[in-house]
Parts: C-alpha cells; sequence; structure tokens
C-alpha cells in the first residue's frame, strides 16, 4: 500500500516539511488526531501483510489479530492467519477480544491443534510472517520472553518461548511492543528465545537460517526497520507528534538515524472505520 507524504524529522529531531503538514494530510482524507497510538500501530502492521501472506501469532495478540483481519477487509483478502492460544484459523473477530484463549475466537474458519501449529512453525515452508514480541528485543532484533538478568535469580520472568524458536524460519518477523523504553530495548538480550538477526552479518550467514529474519518493529513511538549491511535496528518512521531524540532517548542501543526521518501515515478515514468494525470493544481505543 502506497505510503501518504507528510512531514519529516531530520537526524537532530526537527520536523521538515515534505509534501504537506500533518493537519494537510489530515484535511485530505486521514484521521491523524482520531487515531489512539494502538489504532496506529495495527494499521501499521496491516499495510505490512500481502494478499499470499499465512500469519501466525502467539499469546496477547489482540493488536495482531485485528491488523490481520483489518487486512483482509482491505488490501489483503486472502491472507489467513492463525490466532494463538486457541489457534482460531481466520477468527471472524467482530469484536475483537482481549484473551487469546477466549472461546469467540473459535468462531473462525477452523482451528488447530497448538501442536500442529508449533509443527508447521517449524517446517518453514507454511507461514510467510510471524508476530512476535517479548520482554527485551535487542539491536539484532533478537527477541526474549524467558527471563530478564541473571538466569538463576531473574528479576522478571516470562511465558517462555513456545514457537518463538522458529522466528528464522518464516519470511518475515514483524515485532511489536506496547512499550517503548530502555528496559524493554537493550543493546544484547539477556536470554536468546526469539532469534532475530543473531549477532549481526557474519553470525547470520554461518547459521544459514531459511527465514528473512526481522522485518520491522512496531512500538507506540516509531517504526523501525533494520539496515541490510549491518542487520542493526534503524528508524524509519516516527509516529505523529514523536521527535527522533524521543525515540533515541527510548532505546537502550545506538540507534541508526537516517538523515531524514520521516512520520508514519496516518490512518485513513476507511481504515480507521473499519478497524473500529472489527474492535467495537474498544479494545485499542484507549491505549
Amino acid at each position: 500500500m502506497s505510503r501518504a507524504s507528510g512531514r519529516a524529522a531530520n537526524s537532530r529531531g526537527e520536523v521538515e516539511e515534505a509534501g504537506g503538514t500533518a493537519a494537510e494530510a489530515a484535511a485530505g482524507g486521514t484521521a491523524a488526531e482520531a487515531a489512539t497510538s494502538a489504532e496506529l500501530m495495527a494499521v501499521e502492521l496491516a499495510r505490512r501483510l500481502r494478499d499470499d501472506d499465512v500469519a501466525v501469532m502467539g499469546t496477547a495478540s489482540a493488536l495482531p489479530q485485528i491488523a490481520c483481519r483489518l487486512a483482509q477487509q482491505t488490501h489483503a483478502p486472502d491472507l489467513w492467519f492463525v490466532a494463538g492460544g486457541t489457534c482460531g484459523v481466520n477468527p471472524h473477530l467482530a469484536p475483537a477480544v482481549a484473551s487469546c484463549c477466549d472461546e469467540d475466537l473459535l468462531r473462525a474458519d477452523t482451528a488447530v491443534p497448538l501442536s500442529d501449529v508449533v509443527l508447521l512453525e517449524g517446517r518453514g515452508d507454511v507461514f510467510t510472517v510471524f508476530f512476535s514480541g517479548g520482554l527485551q528485543i535487542d539491536a539484532h532484533g533478537n527477541c526474549n520472553l524467558v527471563s530478564v538478568g541473571d538466569r538463576a535469580h531473574p528479576s522478571l520472568r516470562g511465558p517462555g518461548t513456545v514457537g518463538l524458536p522458529f522466528l528464522a524460519r518464516v519470511g518475515r518477523v514483524l515485532i511489536y511492543t506496547m512499550a517503548h523504553n530502555p528496559r524493554t530495548f537493550v543493546e544484547r538480550v539477556d536470554f536468546l528465545g526469539g532469534p532475530g538477526f543473531l549477532d549481526g552479518p557474519s553470525s547470520w550467514a554461518q547459521a544459514d537460517l531459511p527465514g528473512g529474519g526481522p522485518a520491522a518493529v512496531v512500538t507506540p513511538l516509531c517504526t523501525f526497520d533494520f539496515d541490510p549491511q549491518t542487520l542493526r535496528m534503524r528508524l524509519e518512521t516516527v509516529h505523529p507528534g514523536v521527535t527522533v531524540q524521543q525515540v533515541v532517548q527510548a532505546t537502550g542501543f545506538e540507534l541508526a538515524v537516517p538523515e531524514a526521518v520521516p512520520v508514519t501515515p496516518a490512518p485513513t478515514a476507511d481504515e480507521l472505520a473499519i478497524l473500529r468494525s472489527i474492535d467495537s470493544a474498544e479494545l485499542l481505543k484507549g491505549r
């Protein structure tokens, strides 16, 4: 889907005009002021999905579920997705539900056992997109959902890996998190539960894994992509109202920042209307 022009912020965090202001863009049919941060994130994820994708996600996955359903109802009607917990295939999501184990997710095209979903993740020839998150996410896109701190006496425990070890066996990984701070975005994860680009180009090449690695990271502040040379996270866009400096300060590693950073295109009125019909319970409205 084409990106709308908007403002751009340079590497010092100053906003520069590039095709009109946010207010002018809103007058042209976007809904910048109306969308919440979580709604913007869902739209940003949806725009990165293709018509031929088969996506999978884990627990606490209301946001990517809504993104997938939005993509199905806009530009990717033939997209398939498997919801975590219940493993419903193409749940109808009207309304979306907060719990990944809500029985309403079985109101879907079909459902498969969790053990079969994990086996399909390991095959590497079924899923093209894996939605992932983490207690920690590092500069190369590795994810940690196991523990933070000393492994024998962690300061924080997570739910564990489940399917995360298979991240590197799918076409691309879309990472999302509602927490953007230096505790979440670290130079190196304390426990490698979900492989991103490992330690960088050399280790990634030596591992010879079949997947494409992380493609994007979407947060309440911005969207990251990855530098193709260093395989480190790079600032792609800042969300409306956010400066480059805010993103840099909230990130716990040295971040690659281009000279000019555009503003994330706001949801269109149509995207927002469809999203809110899916999320009629307003799970994303207050976030």
